[in-house]
């Protein structure tokens, strides 16, 4: 190819220090998609890919650059810089690249004479997934965390409990993943419909498990960020260990995991001893998670993050719970409420005095919170803007705009419909820094994050379609310093992404089409929650 560079049997690699990740995942990746393999070489050779750090460049900014008869070099601000500049080779190198093996063998890739330079406007670019209302299998979440690293999404929020199931082994209490980890059965569609599936469902990942999927992100400068949700979202626990429970207001030992959807006013008690079993499950969690990098490092720079959930604590059993009517008085708290925010400080300062950092959905905000603590604004805008101009960071995941388990279009043959319609332009079209915040206070929106809730989203298949292809559409929302919403072309978007398309077929997605629902991605009959403002846990 005249005009750029050819790939070919006889390219070479060369790696400088700090680079040799990236470079295992080019031969492991790319070599293997297109069947080349990219032995090392020396640096000055002319058919070859270099790689090597910047420290003049912004950590994850890199400088792609192919030159006719000096091949390509990535130059990255950091390792994870150099890893986002090959994922932009792999998207020029065409959809062969997105394969796991080559179909077109002996083939010479040609790529333009061309210099990108680049850089994401912020530094959290989360993709959430909810393991706890449907499991998803070990190997489905590193095929996720691959999606994440092709679209250069660089935090995993790994929400792993909830009140249908406890996904995460924890040794000092096993009970919680052999009676936690699964239900008897199944609400089909929203917590209205009349259909079940009549049979046990569940799953959770042992430590190793959970050891190999964190590795795995970071060969991929992905930032893992566990969710162990309490107070509420906790009958899975309960159900487990009854003690945890509210036990003077209901037989906690009649509780089973919950087998429907909602909010279940089945809480943690506020006592000592909920408060001693769950400092035992941190600790557990944050050998399982390490933080060895620091919290704020190039590259690591959200690993220090625990995330407690803190959201939708129904107060009914406490209202009636004489141990915590007393515990309010005892601590001079005003209501329950505030007895909510006694339960997440304490979390908050137990995680602090190890190093780490909590993070919770907005309803942490009500009753203070430590210096450090970060705030997941989920209701809306409200929720950031107030934890902005309190000091405190915020990652925006409004459900107005980023919740992809609210359906895609408004016809009937979208897949259990739920909540707002949300097109692929709507998402285009999130802006996730409010603009209600001066300069100084936007400081604060660490980035943005897409929320993933897998109620009726039974299987793999359901996942991708929620999914895909919205997270595109987030990616470069995320990444990408674009104009104001009302300013950005979709048209363009659009054009593009019928290029994309190829690449998510090479990778097997089963994305919602621009024309709608294939006929077996549809769900006839399954009743859903098509209303415009109905809340995001169905």
């Amino acid at each position: 190819m005249r005009c750029g560079v050819d790939l070919d049997a006889e390219t070479t690699l060369w790696a400088a220090p700090g680079t040799d990740a990236t470079a295992r995942w080019l031969r492991a990746t790319l070599g293997a998609a297109l069947g080349l393999p990219l032995p090392p070489g020396p640096e000055d050779a002319r058919n070859a890919v270099r790689l090597l750090l910047d420290d003049t460049l912004e950590p994850e900014a890199y400088r792609l650059g192919v030159v006719v008869n000096q091949g390509i070099e990535i130059r990255g601000g950091s390792a994870a810089g150099v890893f986002w500049g090959a994922q932009t080779l792999r998207q020029l190198l065409g959809p062969d690249a997105f394969r796991r093996a080559p179909v077109r063998p002996g083939r010479t890739y040609g790529i333009a004479h061309q210099i990108i330079e680049d850089a994401p406007r912020f530094p959290w670019r989360g993709l959430m997934l909810d393991v706890s209302r449907h499991f998803m299998p070990k190997d489905g979440v590193l095929r996720h965390l691959d999606l994440m690293a092709a679209h250069k999404l660089n935090v995993f929020h790994f929400h792993l409990t909830d009140d249908q199931g406890w996904r995460v082994q924890i040794k000092r209490y096993p009970k919680l993943t052999e009676v936690g980890s699964w239900r008897a059965r199944t609400k089909f569609g929203h917590r209205a419909s009349p259909l079940w599936e009549e049979k046990p469902h569940g799953g959770f990942y042992t430590q190793d498990d959970i050891r190999e999927i964190v590795a795995y992100a970071a060969e991929r400068h992905i930032s893992v960020v566990p969710e162990i949700d309490i107070p509420g979202h906790s009958q899975a626990a309960i159900a487990a260990y009854p003690e945890l429970g509210n036990t003077d207001v209901i037989d906690t030992t009649s509780l089973t995991v919950w087998d429907t959807w909602g909010v279940s006013k089945n809480v943690l008690a506020p006592t000592d001893n909920t408060l001693r079993f769950y400092e035992g499950v941190f600790e557990e969690l944050l050998e399982l998670f390490p933080a060895d990098a620091g919290p704020f490092t190039r590259s690591a720079p959200f690993s220090g993050f625990v995330h407690i959930g803190g959201d939708e604590c129904a107060k009914d059993q406490w209202k009636q719970s004489p141990t915590a009517q007393a515990r309010i008085r005892e601590l001079g708290l005003a209501d329950e409420d505030e007895l909510q925010s006694w339960f997440v400080r304490h979390f908050d300062n137990w995680l602090s005095a190890r190093g780490r950092r909590l993070i919770g959905w907005d309803e942490i905000l009500e009753g203070g919170l430590a210096e450090g603590a970060a705030v997941s604004s989920w209701r809306g805008y409200q929720g950031g803007i107030t934890a902005a101009r309190a000091g405190h960071d915020v990652v925006m995941c409004p459900e107005q705009q980023v919740y992809l388990d609210h359906r895609q279009a408004a016809g009937p043959d979208e897949p259990v419909p739920i909540g707002y319609v949300r097109t692929l332009e709507d998402v285009y079209r999130f802006e996730p820094v409010p603009p209600e915040l001066t300069e100084a206070e936007a400081r604060h929106v660490l980035g943005t994050q897409a929320n993933v809730w897998t109620e009726v989203m039974d299987d793999p298949a359901r996942v991708d379609y929620q999914t895909f292809p919205r997270l595109a559409a987030f990616a470069e929302v995320a990444w990408s310093a674009l104009p104001a919403p009302a300013e950005r072309d979709f048209a363009d978007f659009e054009r593009r992404m019928a290029a994309h398309y190829g690449r998510l077929d090479a990778l097997g997605v089963a994305y919602r089409p621009p024309t709608g629902p294939l006929p077996w991605q549809r769900r006839p009959g399954v009743l859903g929650r098509p209303i415009e403002g109905a809340p995001p846990n169905v």
